[in-house]
């Protein structure tokens, strides 16, 4: 018998934890804006009910937020983060190991639980979520993850289940599935959705039920695996370890778009930065650097240019200003003047374990950067970022993304804990 695996999913994630300090927001239309305040990327129930859409944009809401009374906040991803490592904690007590799925949604291994009653205990873990930080979650219970995928999906739509699906019961599991759309389960895009449908496979009983051999011809491996999952045979277990990237990308749309190379620099600093301090939190290092920027692909009718160029970091780094040396190289040879770019980014390739990086003959003393990396890393990390940045970048940032609406750091800058007064 294979061991179960659950699913808790954090309902509503971005707009329950802007409820979580803000008392107002409770049962009330909230959705929370994409980068640049562009579009609706978190939606409470309330703002479900009145019809807006994931990624329905800002501008076109206006005349509906404002005849709704609904609240808008902009992204606030530190507080997202933070909070997000606020619920590991509460379900690390109730599971031997997990894995991290997205931001909202965690694997869980409940093996050596099996004795007990499993629907009881995960609603014993919600509960400690809800008390330690106020989300609402909902978790399913299945042999395989895609299952567990599915029994989410149930708990989550379908109140008879209380926030809890187990599908380890063959019975419950078959009713389920003979209503649950296939083109909805975990995994089943829209070109093979449609395939599958010219096939009369339209729910997760008759997916499960097809060859596997045909699922393989229509989908690859990949729905191989997955209707193998639907069978109740386990394509992989929790990963606990995870997995050495391969690439690494931060990018940016701008508030106000950048006509100048000076102001480019500045973006493409400030990137350069975060992208070697996510090498080093993950301790890697790069051998290849991207830098891009381009116009508004949106408004055809201006002038539109696209520029990128890369280079080879020799030796492999993870040291910032090695990289924002990297970008300055790219940069000055994509640039061209006369546009208004709306978007830069940086993006790092060949990554491997700075361990396992081949040292070269003439790279000087590398400790001593390395500490000054270390020392740059903590200043930031406990002052808040932009305490120290290079010149390159600057304090001013024009270019920075618009957030009108954005929450306090509620939970990691001591200037902007809530205050209490009796």
């Amino acid at each position: 018998m294979t061991n179960p695996i659950a699913l808790i999913d954090c309902n509503n994630y971005y707009v329950s934890c802007e409820r979580a300090f803000d008392h107002s927001l409770v049962g009330v239309p909230v959705i929370v804006l994409s980068n640049n305040d562009g579009c609706a990327i978190a939606r409470s129930s309330e703002a479900k009910a009145l019809g807006i859409k994931m990624g329905d944009p800002a501008h076109h809401l206006r005349d509906l937020i404002r005849q709704h009374g609904i609240k808008v906040r902009s992204s606030n991803y530190t507080l997202y983060g933070d909070m997000q490592r606020r619920v590991l904690a509460a379900v690390e007590p109730f599971v031997r190991d997990f894995e991290i799925y997205s931001i909202d949604e965690i694997f869980l291994d409940l093996a050596g639980f099996e004795s007990r009653d499993l629907v009881a205990h995960a609603h014993a873990m919600r509960s400690q979520v809800q008390l330690w930080t106020t989300i609402p979650t909902c978790v399913g219970i299945a042999p395989t993850k895609t299952l567990a995928k599915l029994a989410n999906a149930t708990a989550k739509k379908r109140p008879e289940f209380g926030g809890v699906a187990d599908l380890r019961d063959e019975g419950i599991r078959e009713a389920v599935m003979q209503t649950f759309p296939a083109e909805d389960i975990w995994g089943v895009g829209g070109a093979t959705a449609r395939k599958l449908a010219d096939l009369g496979i339209t729910t997760a009983a008759t997916l499960r039920d097809m060859p596997l051999k045909q699922a393989r011809a229509i989908g690859t491996v990949v729905l191989e695996r997955l209707v193998a999952e639907l069978q109740g045979v386990p394509a992989g277990a929790v990963e606990t370890v995870e997995p050495t990237r391969k690439g690494m990308a931060v990018t940016r749309s701008f508030g106000t778009p950048v006509h100048d190379f000076h102001g480019m620099m500045g973006a493409l600093s400030q990137y350069a930065m975060r992208a070697g301090e996510k090498l080093r939190q993950h301790g890697l290092v790069a051998g290849r650097f991207t830098a891009f920027f381009h116009t508004n692909r949106h408004k055809p009718d201006r002038p539109q240019y696209a520029g990128s160029r890369s280079t080879t970091l020799h030796p492999m780094t993870s040291d910032s200003f090695e990289l924002i040396a990297a970008a300055r190289r790219c940069a000055e040879r994509a640039w061209r003047d006369g546009y208004a770019y709306t978007k830069a980014g940086v993006l790092l390739d060949d990554l491997l374990p700075a361990g396992d990086r081949p040292h070269t003959l003439f790279e000087g003393d590398r400790a001593t950067r390395e500490r000054l990396m270390a020392a740059l890393d903590e200043v930031n990390g406990k002052f808040g970022r932009f305490t120290a940045v290079p010149a390159s970048q600057g304090f001013k940032r024009q270019w920075r993304l618009r957030s009108e609406s954005k929450s306090p750091a509620w939970t990691t800058d001591i200037g902007q804990v809530p205050t209490v007064r009796a």
